[in-house]
This record gives C-alpha cells, structure tokens and sequence, in this order.
C-alpha cells in the first residue's frame, strides 16, 4: 500500500496549533486523545473554563481568514475547522449568556467523564500511579468548579431537566459511597508498595467527598428549580443535531424517515425469528436464543476471550481483501472496563500506536453470563470494520493530515454512522448469515431506529405514533415505545431512555448517520458506474478524517 505524502502548510500549522492549546485547556481530552504530559491535571471545569474554549475557537478560526489553502487536504481542514469551530463558538456562546445549561446528563458530562478518565491512563510502574494519585486529587477542586458552572447557569435561569438533575445526583452519590468505582482503582494498584497505596487510598477518599458534595449542590440547590419537561425544543435540538452529524437535517422528515426504517426492520426480525423457530414471534424467538448454550458466555474472562477472538478473526479475513488495514491497525486490544458502568465502547491508539486501539466493556456490578448472538455485530461495530479501523486509519495517516484531523476531529455522525454501515457491511459479506448473530444485529438496529423517532419527537414536539396512542410523548409513551422495540434488559433500556432525554441529537446520530454514508456511497456508485470500486471508496473515504458529513460529501463529490 503506497501512502501519499505532503509538505506541511500553513492551514496545518493553523490546526496543528489548535490542538496543542486544546489539550492544555483539557488535560481530559489530552489523555483520551494519548497525547502525553497532563495526565495529572485536570480541565477548568468553571465557566472561565467554557469561555476560554470559545476564545481559542475564536481565535482558530481568525487565523483561517488569514491562510490560502494550496491543496485538497487544505481545503477539507478549513471546512471541517469552520464548521466544527463556528458551531463551537454558537453552542458555547449560549452557554454564556445563559440560553442554554451547562452540560448534565446521565452519560456525557463532567460528572462521567471525570471518572471514566482514571480506566485510560496507564498504571504499569510506581511512576504511573503516582500520576493517577495526582489526577485523583485534583478531583475535589475540578468538581467544585464545575458546581461553579451549574450554579451561573441555575442564576441565568437555564438548567438541565429535573430528570437529569436527580439521576445525576444519584451517580454521584454512588461515586461517594463504599461501592464507588474509584474504589476499584484501589484492586488495580494491590502490587504496589504500602506508602504509594496509602496516598492512593487517601486521593481516593478525596475524590469520593467531592462527589457527595456535588450530589448534595445538585439536590439541595437546582432540583427545585430544574425543568419537569425533557424537551430541548426545536431551536435547541437543531443546533445539538448539527453538532452530531455536522450535517443540518430535515427533522420533520427524518422523524417520518425513522418509522418508516422502524417497520422495515421490524419486517426482517420477525422473518428471523421464523428461521429461529418455524412459527415463533420476536420475543419468542429472543428467549429461544438466550437459553440455547450456543450462545452462552460464563464470566467476564470469557466474554473478554470471546471478543479479542472475533476482532483478531475480523482483522485477519478483511486486511488486503475489503480493506487497507495498516500493519498498526491489525492489533487490538479487548478489555473489561474497571468502571463498572455498562457502556460498551472503543478508544483511540495513542498517536504513536504504544497504546492501542482498544474495545472497551464496562460491564454491570454482578453480570455474569453474556449472549454472543447479541455481541458480535458489537464487536463489529467497535472493532474491524467500525471504529478500530476508522479512528485507527486516520491516526495512521501522518504523512497526510494533520495532527488535528488525524486526532480531534471525530463527528458522532461520521463514526457512528460508520460503525452502523460496517455492520450492515458485515452481514453483506455472511459473517451474520447464523440467525442468531442476524437477530442480534437486527435487535441493534431496532434499538437506533427507535431512538430516532422518540428523540426527535420528544425534543421537536411532533405528535407520538398511533402505537403508543397519538398525541403529546410523555415518559410513559417513550417507555412505552423504546420496550415494544429493543429485547434487552429493563435495566439496560431504562438508561438508555434516561441518556435520549437528556442529550438531545446524539443518539439519533448512529442512525442518520449511517443513512447520509449509504445515501453517499449510493450517488458515487451512480457517477462512477462500472469504474466504481468499493474498496477504493472505503479507502479514499476513510482517508479524509472524522470530519461532519457535510464536508464528507463536499469533498469525496469534490464539491469543496
């Protein structure tokens, strides 16, 4: 595989130099990013913290007024620049003036992203641990400002939906509590010396008042005050949506668009569920599948084995046949998340590929048995072809993009558009020909069509569908619906509905996602005709970064 090289320019230097301030203003995003030096620090979590984000975007995107692209590569970066900074500088702007809360929800906000922080760094010698001692203490005075940041917000009367409020309040009393999950760091450090594990146990207790405390400002000082209703409103959610896809929709559309994919996906799950058992209904179908010992993973390990096995397996069958998979790439690291949390999620290699790619499950406190008819489109999903092989390809590509394009430019639409188009990909090529594996990919894509219609439709105000009654969404039409279409634990769905309410326009963006990457390689295929090659488009598409599907489809229809 012959890789294209260019001479750094100016537009590079521009974005380059964004990324260096942005890591400083984010110790957070330089750890998640693997870009070392601050992985004992910290973000400035107050409202100076947001303000000097919008600065920096500000000033990014003065220095691009100033600049001439001279190639292609350029032209993409000033777009995906202008696009990503202008709508930072519009969101964090309404931040500001009190339009819009600061961020607070059941899964992507500070209060998360502040633990989650400690299952990326590294812990392999004394030295490491000294690190993650230092971040932990650095947890009390970054979580006060944050309480800082809510309470300017609360002034302005802009706060999150009490439903949010009270949920998180609840994580945060279980971070303060005996069975925090920073009290698993303590486990992970047991080989270290008395002294090192005794300031650990000290950071960590630290840590966990500071969390209680944020639990009792967020009950005793913006529940009373916090919204009833989970509504973004239209004007708010076509501004995160934008955020999401880098890409502005039609939501009315898109709202009709989902149920009409809802119904189609529902078609093909009950003719699965026929070739499950002749005669059986969905449910049935779903409760054959979890008994059947086929299908059975005991134990965490196992379930750890069984994914590293099918994402080596995926690497080996589609590098030099589907796919250019760099030598780098072909390695991928599954783990058990310390966190407990439940999410399932990848994280980028390090820039230079000493950490890698990795596929994260952060399974529940107490599960123990695991389907795999659910999984493999999951391991999919993260691994090869999704995100392992995306963000992967894109870090690898030095000799091509910039630091910023290969390392900070992720769009969720883009990647989770991705990952759901590689699931697709998957099934095209037999790997989900078993009708377990089929259900399991098609119970996935009930779960994010569903989440299209009740997304929008709670946030935009549309009428509900006739199957859950018509009219106004409630919580209990939401409920109502998201549980008639996804076969998973109530548990499980719960969080999820929870996650839709409180952060409008993400999940959709699996979804629409993967609809504008199809729509796209559909329109080449059509221009190109017998020349159109598929491999090449994977390729060339992949090659252009994270950026937002608008400026995906401007550059691959070399429209910039």
């Amino acid at each position: 595989m012959t890789e294209q090289t260019r001479d750094r320019t100016e537009i590079d230097r521009i974005a380059d130099a964004h990324l260096d301030t942005s890591v400083e203003l984010s110790p957070l995003e330089a750890t998640y990013l693997g870009v070392p030096g601050a992985d004992d620090r910290i973000d400035d979590l107050s409202i100076e913290g947001v303000r000097a984000r919008v600065d920096l975007a500000r000033r990014t995107l003065h220095a691009l007024d100033g600049a001439d692209p001279v190639d292609d590569v350029d032209r993409v970066t000033v777009a995906a620049l202008r696009e990503r900074l202008g709508l930072e500088v519009e969101t964090g702007e309404r931040m500001l003036q009190g339009v819009d809360p600061m961020e607070l929800n059941v899964i992507a906000s500070p209060v998360q992203a502040v633990r989650d922080i400690f299952d990326l760094m590294r812990k392999d010698d004394a030295a490491d641990w000294g690190v993650v001692t230092a971040r932990l203490r650095a947890v009390p005075v970054a979580l006060e400002q944050y309480a800082s940041a809510l309470r300017y917000s609360s002034d302005r009367g802009a706060i999150a939906p009490r439903r949010q409020v009270d949920k998180v309040a609840e994580q945060c009393r279980e971070q303060a509590g005996a069975d925090s999950t920073f009290r698993m760091l303590l486990s992970e450090a047991g080989g270290q010396d008395e002294e090192l594990r005794d300031d650990l146990s000290a950071a960590v207790d630290a840590a966990c008042a500071a969390y209680g405390r944020l639990a009792q400002a967020l009950t005793e000082e913006l529940l009373d005050d916090a919204p009833v209703s989970d509504a973004a409103g239209t004007e708010r959610y076509r501004l995160m949506s934008r955020s999401f896809l880098g890409a502005d929709i039609d939501l009315a559309e898109t709202y009709r668009w989902g149920q009409e994919e809802l119904a189609r996906i529902t078609a093909l799950m009950e003719e699965t569920a026929d070739r499950v058992r002749p005669g059986a209904s969905v449910k049935e179908a779903v409760a054959l599948l979890d008994q059947d010992e086929r299908y059975q993973l005991h134990g965490t390990e196992a379930l750890r084995e069984w994914m590293q096995v099918k994402a080596d397996e995926a690497v080996a069958d589609l590098g030099d046949v589907h796919f250019d998979i760099p030598e780098p790439i072909r390695r991928i690291e599954c783990l058990i998340a310390p966190s407990q949390t439940g999410g399932i999620y990848y994280t980028a290699p390090s820039e230079d590929f000493s950490r890698p790619g990795r596929m994260w499950w952060s399974v529940p406190k107490g599960l123990t048995e695991f389907s795999t008819w659910r999984e493999l489109t999951t391991v999919y999903h993260e691994g090869v072809p999704g995100h392992h092989l995306q963000i992967g390809q894109t870090v690898y590509r030095s000799s091509l993009l910039n630091r910023w394009r290969r390392l900070a430019s992720f769009t969720s639409g883009h990647g989770e558009g991705w990952a759901l188009y590689a699931e697709w990909l998957m099934a095209d090529l037999g790997y989900m020909d078993d009708p377990g594996m089929r259900m399991g990919l098609l119970d996935g894509q009930s779960l994010r069509a569903a989440r299209v219609v009740l997304d929008i439709g709670v946030h935009c105000g549309f009428e509900a569908p006739d199957e859950v009654g018509g009219g106004e969404w409630t919580y209990d039409k939401a409920w109502e619906f998201l549980n008639d279409h996804v076969n998973m634990d109530e548990g499980f769905v719960r969080f999820e509905l929870d996650r839709y309410l409180g952060w409008p326009g993400q999940a959709p963006s699996y979804k629409v996602g993967e609809r504008l990457w199809l729509e796209l390689r559909d329109e080449l295929r059509r221009r190109e005709g017998d020349a159109f090659d598929l491999k090449a488009f994977h390729r060339r598409a992949l090659d252009i970064g994270g950026v937002g599907l608008d400026t995906l489809r401007a550059a691959l229809l070399d429209e910039l």
